[in-house]
């Protein structure tokens, strides 16, 4: 698809996100969750501008998502690498965070207007998933009761697939 076959919302979309990821390095989109799940914040640009993954995070408290976002990225575009089922401390105040590589078939619901800049959905993503206060992973069968479908993993299977929880992960 070439730009002409955009829609003009389409067109006006896009402009936004290259603006905003020129300006900050990359643009934030917030999708408010409904009856159907969580809510989720993604980054657009930070690929395209820092060739890092573009970061998604499921079904966290409004306005922590795009905090969480904004800092990897910035932290990313300095040179930090995330590896996944690896913690990482410094984001939230006593809770780490791990990542996931999201599985494509999750691209176009959960990063979808990111091809507006990719068209052919040739980019890398993470997801930056975060337990709750006392530590309880969306993996873990003793954490709340809908922890697991609030937060889902976006890996084909649902669960991590690149570290073992408990094992060598969180």
């Amino acid at each position: 698809m070439t730009t002409d076959q955009l829609t003009q919302q389409e067109k006006h979309l896009r402009q936004r996100l290259l603006d905003e990821a020129e300006q900050r390095g990359n643009a934030v989109v917030e999708v408010a969750g409904d009856g159907q799940g969580a809510g989720y914040v993604f980054s657009v640009g930070a690929w395209r501008r820092f060739g890092v993954p573009e970061a998604v995070v499921v079904g966290l408290p409004d306005g922590m998502g795009r905090v969480l976002v904004d800092a990897y990225v910035q932290r990313a575009a300095a040179g930090e690498r995330f590896l996944p089922g690896e913690l990482y401390d410094e984001f939230f105040e006593g809770i780490p965070i791990t990542v996931e590589r999201v599985a494509k078939g999750h691209y176009p619901e959960f990063l979808g207007s990111a091809f507006l800049l990719y068209r052919t959905g040739d980019f890398p993503a993470i997801q930056l998933i975060v337990p709750t206060p006392e530590g309880k992973w969306p993996w873990d069968a003793d954490g709340p009761e809908g922890f697991a479908e609030w937060q889902i993993v976006l890996t084909e299977s649902g669960v991590p697939e690149s570290w073992t929880p408990g094992v060598d992960g969180p």
